[in-house]
């Protein structure tokens, strides 16, 4: 089984340079409807972007997402918010270590899904905080 995670958007191309700028995934294919993008360390891994009032998503669906996030798991998160606030994109959660071992931070893509951008840390290593 393989999953792959299609997000609905009303701007394909700001979507698309939002992942690419942000967390340099790659375009697998491109078409003027859907966007695939794929992790430079392996192109299994997917993420879709599809056109929110194309012909394939039912018309009681074709709105901007809600009600979910999307996790990307990443080395250095720290580094991942920093290029987040250079390039301007919207921080909904500065860095913070949560509970469970996992530093994150929330922003949203242009299509206002709520992304989590994170990365495991040592629960014994408490001196990075919140910024």
């Amino acid at each position: 089984m393989k999953i792959l995670t299609n997000i609905c958007s009303d701007d394909l191309s700001k979507c698309k340079q939002f992942y690419i700028a942000l967390l340099g995934l790659n375009v697998k294919y491109e078409s003027d409807w859907y966007v695939q993008l794929c992790s430079p360390l392996n192109s299994e891994i997917e993420y879709g972007l599809i056109q929110k009032d194309h012909e394939l998503v039912p018309a009681e669906y074709q709105q901007l997402p809600t009600g979910m996030y999307v996790t990307f798991v990443v080395s250095d998160v720290d580094s991942i918010y920093k290029k987040a606030v250079q390039l301007g994109v919207p921080i909904v959660q500065r860095p913070k270590n949560e509970f469970y071992g996992q530093r994150r931070f929330l922003t949203k893509d242009p299509s206002g899904c709520l992304i989590d951008i994170c990365s495991p840390f040592s629960m014994s290593n408490t001196s990075v905080q919140t910024e």
